[in-house]
């Protein structure tokens, strides 16, 4: 993690976010700026390319606060990843910051922290697009929302992000559609 995330990641614009989310949502209690930057600082390379390629990587919180006001969405039972099997009987869920979904990734989110889970996610599946523009990043739920299946969803991840470079004054760069 370079230095400029927990320059760009005030505690304004942490506890913004969180503010947006409704009283009753139960991430506004244990997310937290201090958690996010011990997470980052697991992944050297999060934030850690010029001035505005870490602006817009740090936007990816445009894809967490979309999914801030619903951390647990029970997911069918299919086995997605052979290394980790469904278990008979247990139900799995999206959770965290991302909504991590299926069984794969609840194994794994079990752990970790679930802030370090996200940036894992986003490490390994997302990072390495950031280059194509954030219409690239929307991999994340492209197989549910993108194509013309959910654009108010997608349009609301853009927004987010534009108004999170708009804090980070930053241009959000071209391809912001999925």
């Amino acid at each position: 993690m370079s230095q400029n995330v927990a320059s760009i990641v005030t505690p304004g614009f942490f506890d913004g976010i969180k503010n947006q989310a409704a009283a009753s949502c139960a991430g506004k209690s244990f997310y937290t700026r201090d958690g996010f930057l011990k997470a980052a600082s697991s992944f050297p390379k999060f934030g850690s390319g010029s001035a505005v390629e870490s602006k817009r990587e740090i936007a990816f919180f445009a894809h967490t606060y979309a999914t801030l006001k619903k951390l647990t969405i029970q997911m069918p039972t299919v086995t997605i990843n052979k290394q980790y099997p469904c278990v008979a009987g247990k139900k799995y869920y999206g959770r965290g910051p991302m909504q991590l979904t299926w069984n794969s990734n609840s194994e794994l989110a079990e752990k970790l922290c679930l802030l370090q889970a996200a940036l894992w996610f986003w490490m390994n599946n997302v990072h390495s697009v950031m280059n194509q523009g954030f219409g690239a990043t929307q991999k994340i739920n492209g197989a549910l929302e993108c194509g013309g299946k959910q654009p108010d969803k997608v349009n609301a991840r853009i927004g987010y992000y534009r108004d999170y470079c708009k804090k980070f004054v930053c241009d959000p760069g071209q391809n912001l559609s999925c």
